[in-house]
């Protein structure tokens, strides 16, 4: 009997279902607005403030391949209502957080069951809706939910810290969590895979491993010494990882990553278009809340409002990008949406560099960021899945989502990299090689995560300044100029290196 798409079990469904992603995307998006606020409260430093975005996209990344396998054997309902009350219990512990170890910790753990109710979520929705066009609306709908969490994320983030604490960007999701569990349990149904595949554990391990040990040794050699003993260990344990992945992945007959799927132009024409999106724009969405903060002065729902204009296209122009795709071709669309994102990026270095900087001097380069962002987003994920046969769609998706993951996790270590030394070369200047390279780190650091309060204090050598107030917020707009170029010229490179992906066949 064909299946109704409007009947009150599957809307019901659909509703928990699309709660469970609303969730999801706005522990990306909200939690980058009260970055500075936490700074401030729970005394945390930038390293602090990566770390706890980064242990969120490390945690998402470590279970995406392996949460299908378990879904497929144990149950796709059971499992996506397991992560819904994870992510309830890491959420309460997220908001009851007195210091920003704690946060950190539970951040990871939200990761975990975040990324895994990503996954079941996708299964539980292609099998609760099996017909043609009513997977399509529902898919629709999901994406949607998806679109707002992430474009409406950083006012709704702002609103509840300003209404409330910062504390209830997290607590809101534990009574939110609970009734999507309840409502799973009642309306979705279970479905498993008669033959499911064995668990590729070690390279799940080899993977995760190399990713926070790469992110470790961005975020933490600039303070221990790139020559340091723990440092060098890091890196070493990252290529070791790496490489033990990489042979894990050829000799394991069920490996997570098909390499032999990236020989379809396509799919690899599209991994170039995820990289490309999470090499510049959504890094930079950390950083940004801190830039109208501390260096316009905006309060945390001014900082909301002024985060819209970067990621509201982002929900506005993906159908438009499809009829585009449809028309041009992906591997068209693809590359001109992230040559649109980097120019975005040069337009918000000049907007930073203005002499009188404001929203409005960066409302034109973050429009058009968004608008690139829109326009690659959907047509990549479109082609990566569709470029490959149904019995790869698991592995194409699950590399996608992986190779997004890991790209922003570096690029948040990286940009943070950058915005310091950028501070620490305008500050080196202007002393003139007066300050010792430590101290100047130190300042640096400060400075890159908003912290003036005490910085004449700590720091003394500040004060023989005339004109201490405008240094400080000359080299942070400085630092941000730097970040902007690597985002802007990065994302150029991957955009021509996906162009010719798509484009240019190997002469035989």
């Amino acid at each position: 009997m064909k299946q109704k798409f409007y009947t009150r079990k599957n809307s019901i469904a659909l509703t928990a279902i699309c709660l469970a992603t609303l969730m999801f995307s706005l522990e990306i998006s909200s939690v980058p607005v009260i970055l500075p606020t936490l700074e401030k409260i729970l005394k945390a430093n930038l390293k602090d403030m990566q770390w706890i975005m980064n242990a969120y996209t490390i945690g998402c990344t470590s279970v995406l391949m392996a949460t299908g396998t378990l879904a497929d054997r144990y149950g796709r309902k059971r499992i996506l209502i397991i992560t819904l009350i994870l992510f309830a219990v890491s959420s309460l512990i997220c908001g009851v957080a007195q210091n920003t170890s704690v946060l950190i910790v539970s951040r990871f753990f939200q990761g975990i069951s975040g990324g895994a109710m990503l996954i079941c979520q996708i299964a539980a929705l292609s099998h609760q809706f099996q017909e043609g066009k009513e997977r399509s609306k529902a898919f629709g709908i999901w994406g949607i939910i998806l679109g707002i969490g992430l474009g409406f994320g950083p006012i709704i983030g702002g609103a509840i810290a300003a209404i409330l604490s910062w504390q209830w960007v997290f607590l809101i999701h534990v009574p939110l969590a609970l009734l999507a569990a309840i409502l799973v349990y009642k309306y979705v149904e279970e479905s498993k895979n008669a033959d499911p595949k064995k668990l590729d554990t070690w390279g799940i391990l080899t993977l995760s491993l190399s990713v926070f040990g790469l992110t470790y040794f961005i975020t933490q050699g600039s303070d221990l010494g790139f020559s340091n003993p723990i440092t060098l260990s890091s890196i070493v344990i990252t290529i070791i990882s790496f490489i033990l992945f990489l042979w894990i992945e050829k000799t394991n007959p069920y490996p997570m990553f098909d390499f032999s799927i990236f020989k379809i132009r396509n799919f690899s024409g599209g991994i170039f278009g995820s990289i490309g999106m999470n090499f510049s724009f959504w890094p930079f969405i950390i950083y940004l809340p801190i830039y109208f903060q501390s260096c316009l002065g905006y309060d945390v729902v001014t900082v909301g409002l002024s985060l819209l204009a970067y990621t509201l296209p982002t929900l506005i122009i993906p159908p438009f990008a499809e009829l585009l795709s449809a028309r041009y071709r992906s591997g068209i669309i693809v590359p001109l949406g992230m040559y649109i994102i980097g120019l975005g990026f040069i337009l918000m270095r000049f907007g930073v560099a203005a002499e009188h900087a404001s929203w409005i001097t960066m409302l034109p380069g973050s429009l058009l960021a968004g608008i690139g962002l829109g326009l690659t987003n959907t047509p990549v994920t479109n082609t990566i899945t569709g470029s490959v046969s149904a019995n790869h769609a698991g592995i194409a998706s699950g590399i996608d989502m992986s190779a997004r993951l890991i790209t922003l996790a570096v690029n948040i270590a990286l940009m943070g990299f950058l915005l310091v030394k950028g501070i620490s070369s305008y500050l080196d200047n202007v002393f003139s090689n007066s300050i010792d390279t430590a101290t100047l780190h130190s300042i640096a650091e400060r400075i890159a995560a908003g912290n003036f309060s005490s910085l004449h204090e700590d720091f003394p050598a500040l004060n023989k300044l005339d004109s201490s107030k405008t240094i400080i917020h000359n080299s942070l707009s400085h630092g941000f100029e730097i970040i902007l170029l690597y985002g802007g010229i990065g994302v150029w490179v991957l955009a021509s290196i996906s162009f010719m992906t798509f484009n240019f066949k190997n002469k035989k």
